[in-house]
């Protein structure tokens, strides 16, 4: 399984040095390609990410935001490791079902469920008791998403927000919720400056 793993994450290695020149580059040409991009948390903040659900022992995985299944492989592994599972939510079909098929490459489909729709509609179905959450999705809608999943965390669970200093074009979004994690007193967080900034919140009740 770690040789398939090593294949897929090289291929999703590949693809983001590919698009590196299109991101740097900003401006009108990004913007109109941007759904095509693969836009991933970077692979420092996904093995960081992976550490903390194997060192918390955490089972119970949400991701919301599958994109093109960059941090979903790390998620999944850390589930393997574990014994968890995680279950993974995305707006658009075409991007998880890429996503899904690098994960059965992977050989972790089996750590996966898949939900396809509204994030802030479907998360309502998720069961209590969450060990992790990333979210990563509009970031007008992770201020929603966190008042959807505060009441179903776990003691010691772990929320993970990504891009909370980079874009600049999203730091309105990122410092409201920052503003609602604070707002919680059972949120003890952190702001961690790696990749694009993560907000890394812990339930302590």
């Amino acid at each position: 399984m770690k040789q398939q793993f090593q294949q897929v994450l090289q291929t999703y290695r590949e693809r983001a040095a590919a698009e590196r020149t299109l991101l740097e580059a900003g401006g009108p040409a990004f913007f109109a390609r941007r759904d095509e991009l693969l836009l991933e948390i970077g692979e420092e903040v996904a093995r960081v990410l992976q550490s903390l659900i194997i060192a918390r022992g955490a089972k119970h995985l949400v991701e919301v935001g599958t994109s093109y299944g960059f941090s979903t492989l790390f998620l999944a592994a850390a589930a393997c490791e574990v014994g968890g599972h995680l279950v993974t939510f995305e707006l658009d079909a075409e991007k998880q079902a890429h996503a899904r098929e690098q994960i059965t490459k992977a050989g972790l489909g089996e750590y996966v469920t898949w939900q396809c729709g509204d994030a802030v509609e479907l998360l309502a179905e998720v069961e209590e008791g969450i060990d992790f959450v990333l979210i990563d999705l509009w970031k007008d809608l992770y201020v929603p998403c966190l008042e959807i999943l505060h009441p179903k965390l776990a003691q010691g669970a772990i929320v993970a927000a990504d891009n909370i200093l980079r874009p600049e074009s999203a730091r309105a979004d990122a410092e409201a919720y920052r503003a609602a994690v604070r707002a919680k007193p059972d949120l003890q967080t952190i702001l961690l400056p790696i990749g694009s900034g993560i907000e890394l919140s812990c339930v302590w009740r």
